[in-house]
């Protein structure tokens, strides 16, 4: 597609736009963006429309700020971070969003109807993604030197674990409760393997079954947000990570004091 230059019926006013980016900003950011990603991107879709943003991030909400160059008003629009699951796709649609915007291929009025599709069409096949977690989760278990039948344990237990957090999910559970509670069941069934004398690795089975609920991307989104000086982000970041760790731990150390397997 060739750009093309905006007349200035298809450029939105400040408000326009600030609603807009409210929305855009909030969404990016509960989907599991970095601030700087987040930072670049608002940047450049208001500049593409001829106006200048200030933002300031918080844990929970994003205030913006925007303007025309040269005009006396100011549009400040306070947006709640919208926290759902992160989404990786979401994540790279919104930002080739963003660079089509700033190329002048869509206008205002197709961006928002691009965006709107974008939200509305982020779903995937749980069934699939279900699959895909337990093989992933089984091949970290060889990773780690367990063997078939270890292997066959974590699958099966990660099967398990997985479904139950889509149903716990689905309901409205609290994220802690639902890690807590995947990963205590989860953790029982890989203990099986040391129960029943199964297999000839059945720690790895046990210490692996529960690596699908580690908050990996919350840690890393933390450890940019502070190299870019996002300090309350990074820190709130951090500390809901740390709070997701311990909870699948307590999981973990209960299944292991119910099937007196390890340390206890």
């Amino acid at each position: 597609m060739t750009s093309k230059t905006l007349t200035n019926s298809e450029v939105p006013s400040a408000s326009e736009l600030t609603l807009f980016l409210s929305r855009y900003s909030a969404r990016l950011l509960g989907s599991g963006a970095t601030c700087i990603r987040l930072e670049k991107n608002i940047g450049r879709i208001a500049k593409a429309f001829g106006h200048e943003t200030e933002l300031t991030i918080m844990p929970r909400h994003i205030h913006i700020s925007v303007w025309k160059e040269g005009a006396t008003g100011i549009i400040t629009s306070i947006a709640r971070v919208s926290h759902t699951a992160v989404s990786f796709n979401t994540n790279t649609r919104l930002s080739e969003l963003s660079w089509e915007i700033a190329d002048g291929k869509i206008s205002f009025d197709e961006a928002q109807e691009r965006f709107s599709h974008i939200i509305d069409s982020d779903t995937q096949n749980k069934w699939h993604v279900l699959i895909l977690v337990a093989l992933a989760n089984a091949s970290f278990c060889r990773l780690f030197g367990g063997d078939l039948t270890a292997m066959a344990v974590v699958a099966v237990a990660t099967l398990a674990g997985y479904y139950l957090k889509m149903i716990l999910l689905g309901h409205g559970v609290d994220n802690r409760v639902m890690i807590l509670t995947c990963s205590f069941v989860s953790a029982v069934l890989g203990a099986s393997d040391i129960l029943f004398r199964l297999g000839s690795t059945p720690s790895v089975a046990l210490a692996t079954s529960v690596l699908y609920l580690v908050p990996g991307i919350p840690f890393l989104n933390s450890f940019s947000d502070m190299l870019y000086r996002h300090y309350l982000c990074a820190f709130s970041r951090f500390a809901d990570a740390l709070v997701m760790t311990c909870c699948l731990s307590i999981g973990l150390c209960a299944a292991m004091l119910l099937m007196e397997s390890g340390m206890f």
